[in-house]
């Protein structure tokens, strides 16, 4: 028995084919902006490559982009063979072709709900990517003269500025690595010397950080050095001293931005995805009802559209029964190839 079977005269044809044809073209319009949306954020994240890890991150943008290819295709598809429907000349070269026309369909509407899930539960990934990345480029801040890493500090410093934070988790980051390269210490100065003996690796570390972590709102002027150090600083108070610095670590500000990005792009997907299914299954009540119609030369006689011949558990069945003959059918040919090589070879 079919399932969700609905009757349809030649009027009711018309109106689906013709509310198919434009749902379907505002599909590829909402395919083109879900590759738009993975390309955007793709150029987002290789701005910030230098502070990643992996490029694990990319599997978002890169199936955003995938899918809404996919999708711009397909519903493009969808739409010419709606717009034939309407006349039954034009539509009979389309009838051996709307199985697999729905069959990947039905793929692309998979690949998108993945890219849909893609953007809303891969965040882990991209705070791991972003915990390692931005601790390496702390790191090769003060290499300003090695090449490869000459341009790290002017990253990180710009990142700094325009996400208003500081360090990976925080402030406090500056003062466990050394971000002053030797070729500006004065290795005369006993302070210097003092310093540099007081630590196990021999590096020059300081209570302090670079200028990009000074926040300009301050009402006082930035204090960089002895952040922890109250009786170096007239009416001052590390503890309590908030607006200096920028509290937040840049990791958090990036995953911040990141995260509203990709839910923002999961929820559009999902939405492309629901008026492709919606679309999709239009298509297949038309395919159905065109059919079904008893008399091919009387347009105007009714006829029945269905979403399923049979139940869901017959289909079920039925789709793996299919594939138990298809197994079957390549044994027997492998069997034949195999038969066949063996007198050749005696």
């Amino acid at each position: 028995m079919a399932l969700l079977k609905v009757r349809f005269d030649q009027k009711r044809r018309v109106r689906l084919a013709q509310g198919l044809w434009l749902l379907n073209w505002l599909s590829v319009l909402a395919g083109t902006a879900v590759f738009g949306l993975g390309l955007f954020l793709k150029v987002e994240l290789r701005k910030r490559s230098d502070v990643m890890d992996n490029a694990e991150s990319h599997l978002v943008p890169n199936a955003l982009i995938g899918a809404g290819a996919l999708s711009c295709a397909l519903h493009a598809l969808a739409g010419r063979v709606c717009y034939d429907a309407l006349d039954p000349a034009r539509f009979a070269r389309w009838r051996p072709w709307l199985r697999p026309c729905l069959a990947a369909c039905a793929l692309g509407h998979a690949g998108l709900l993945l890219a849909a899930l893609c953007c809303l539960l891969l965040r882990g990934s991209l705070e791991a990517s972003l915990a390692l990345g931005l601790r390496q480029g702390l790191r090769f801040y003060r290499d300003t003269d090695t090449p490869g890493r000459c341009f790290m500090k002017k990253t990180i410093d710009l990142l700094q500025i325009e996400f208003r934070c500081c360090g990976n988790n925080g402030f406090r980051d500056w003062f466990e690595i050394q971000w002053i390269s030797n070729r500006y210490l004065d290795f005369s100065s006993k302070e210097v010397k003092d310093r540099i003996k007081s630590n196990v690796d021999g590096r020059y570390l300081v209570d302090g950080v670079p200028f990009s972590c000074c926040n300009p709102s301050s009402p006082r002027p930035c204090i960089q050095y002895q952040l922890t150090n109250n009786s170096a600083h007239y009416s001052y108070d590390h503890q309590t001293e908030e607006l200096n610095l920028w509290v937040r670590g840049c990791r958090a500000a990036l995953l911040s931005y990141y995260s509203s990005l990709m839910n923002s792009m999961g929820a559009l997907t999902l939405l492309v995805w629901l008026s492709g299914v919606t679309a999709t299954t239009g298509l297949r009540y038309l395919h159905t009802a065109l059919e079904s119609v008893s008399n091919p030369e009387d347009p105007e006689c009714a006829s029945e559209g269905w979403l399923l011949e049979q139940s869901v558990p017959e289909t079920w069945k039925a789709f793996l029964e299919s594939l138990k003959r298809l197994g079957k059918s390549n044994q027997v040919e492998a069997e034949g190839a195999d038969a066949g090589q063996a007198p050749e070879a005696g």
